[in-house]
């Protein structure tokens, strides 16, 4: 049986998302029952030079809207990164889940050699085709961010563990 691009995609950013939003109820739990300033741990980093919880969350939402919509060939509704509490992150992953549940296995399924060109930085893009760019650039980059940001949880003595990233249920 063949894995399609939309089954390497949609399914996998959606359960992901599903699980960062339990993340973040998580951490909001511990944040009241400890009387932690939820802003401490939304600008939490692993180290200085890394980005904040908070970031590392949009940035995952980004990639999990945008590569399913760009290998269909549409672009992606825009989100202002604005969230500054548990409760606008996980609204902002919902949204991205109500967002990808519009897309159809036809709209992305034959993308594999799609030409999909990406920013990178502010001047430059790169062009790959559809199948390198989900599986070499897009994946890698959303899994590091929510990776990250299940770090700076667990850093911060937020009680997460395998179960909580990998999901219920395989």
């Amino acid at each position: 049986m063949t894995l399609s691009m939309y089954q390497a995609s949609v399914p996998v950013f959606q359960r992901m998302l599903t699980n960062a939003i339990a993340f973040l109820g998580k951490a909001e739990e511990h944040a009241e029952a400890n009387h932690i300033d939820p802003a401490v741990l939304l600008s939490a980093r692993l180290y200085p030079d890394m980005l904040p919880l908070a970031r590392q969350f949009q940035i995952a939402s980004d990639h999990a809207k945008n590569a399913p919509a760009r290998l269909a060939g549409l672009t992606a509704p825009r989100m202002e990164d604005t969230e500054s509490s548990f409760p606008e992150l996980k609204a902002r992953l919902q949204k991205t889940l109500d967002y990808i549940a519009t897309l159809k296995p036809e709209q992305i399924d034959g993308s594999e050699a799609r030409e999909i060109t990406i920013p990178i930085g502010k001047e430059k893009t790169m062009t790959l085709p559809g199948q390198a760019y989900l599986l070499h650039f897009a994946l890698p980059n959303f899994y590091f961010h929510i990776t990250t940001a299940y770090g700076i949880l667990r850093e911060n003595g937020v009680p997460l563990g395998k179960r909580d990233f990998i999901g219920p249920n395989l």
